[in-house]
Formats: C-alpha cells, sequence, structure tokens
C-alpha cells in the first residue's frame, strides 16, 4: 500500500489519541519502526498488521475508524492540500460528486506513484445517486465514505450516506442528497495564500 495512504492513517491516530497510543499501535503491529514515509511503497502485510493493530488498539471496529479517517482528511487543517484538490471538483456538491470519476487520475497527477481505485457515480433519479467503488485499497470504501460525509458539510449540503453493499466485488455507496444548501459551507478560495 502507498505510504501516503498509511501516514493518513498515521496522522489521523495522532492527531485524534496522541502519539502515546500510535506508539503502542506500531508495537502491537510488531513492524519494527513508528513511522511510515509518505512517498514509499509498503508491503500489503505490513499495512493490514497496522490496521489489525489499530483496531485492536483502538478498540473500535476497523469500517468505522476507517470512515473518521475520510472524515479527518477533509476537516483537518493538517491535510488542506487534500481538501483543496476535491473542492476544485465543483462549485456544489452534486458537481463535486460528478467530478469523483476523475479522481485517481487527480490524484496520480499530484502522486505520480499512487493508485486509487477506479470510481463510478450513477445518478439513480434526481438527487439519488450510487457511487462504484472499484476493489483494490482495502477500506478505500469506508475511508470514502467519511470524505463524502465532511464535503457534504464542506460544501453546506445534507445528505445521507449508506453503504449498500457489495456487487461483483464493487463496493456500493448510495449518495441522497436531501438540500443543497442546507448551511452555510466552508470558505474556500480557488487561490492558495501563504502566510
Amino acid at each position: 500500500m502507498h505510504g501516503l495512504i498509511n501516514r493518513a492513517v498515521q496522522a489521523f491516530v495522532i492527531s485524534t489519541y496522541g502519539e502515546k497510543r500510535w506508539n503502542d499501535i506500531m508495537d502491537e503491529s510488531g513492524l519494527g519502526f513508528t513511522e511510515f514515509e509518505a512517498m514509499l511503497v509498503y508491503p500489503e502485510d505490513q499495512s493490514s498488521r497496522m490496521l489489525r493493530a489499530v483496531e485492536k488498539k483502538l478498540e473500535r471496529p476497523l469500517p468505522e475508524i476507517l470512515e473518521d479517517v475520510g472524515t479527518f482528511l477533509v476537516s483537518n487543517p493538517q491535510v488542506e492540500a487534500l481538501r483543496r484538490l476535491l473542492r476544485f471538483g465543483g462549485v456544489n456538491y452534486v458537481d463535486f460528486l460528478h467530478s469523483l470519476d476523475d479522481l485517481p487520475d487527480r490524484a496520480r497527477l499530484a502522486v505520480s506513484d499512487l493508485r486509487l481505485p477506479g470510481l463510478e457515480l450513477v445518478e439513480q433519479a434526481p438527487g439519488q445517486f450510487d457511487l462504484l467503488c472499484q476493489p483494490g485499497v482495502p477500506g478505500y470504501a469506508q475511508v470514502l465514505m467519511g470524505v463524502l460525509r465532511a464535503m457534504a458539510d464542506d460544501y453546506g449540503a445534507l445528505v445521507i450516506l449508506d453503504q449498500t453493499g457489495t456487487q461483483d466485488g464493487i463496493e456500493v455507496i448510495s449518495i441522497t442528497l436531501i438540500e443543497s444548501e442546507f448551511a452555510e459551507g466552508r470558505a474556500f478560495d480557488l487561490g492558495a495564500h501563504s502566510l
């Protein structure tokens, strides 16, 4: 698994639970190191061992933790660059949803060796969508659930999300847009500001 993904889990745990909890998790995993390098690719077994240790030490189901990681990736100021990448998808939540088909390619533009599974948005009816998540990265759909939830808040949209199962290995996330302008969204500027 790409180190950027492992590093995201690491950043979430440290930010939410503290450095000591992360070190306990890495001790439990038995990998012999405490930090993932963002630009390396790790064997699947090492990533799996880390995730099993996260689940055990946090005493929460892994899908729930991964959804929280997705929320963290959008809402935490430490990772503002990802939010910016996602917000370039459109001026409202529906535009953003339609841009998800291109997300793996946009991610590859930012990090050339990051291979995210394909996504396909299917509009079932006005305001009702299915997001089809191709297999390839374990927990990808759960992280996307958190991203979708946080981006709805970011745009000020009211949505209902449900992971409705798997069809031929493809995980399906059902998205129902209740109201596109439910609340005031977070401010977003196209130009990045330096301090």
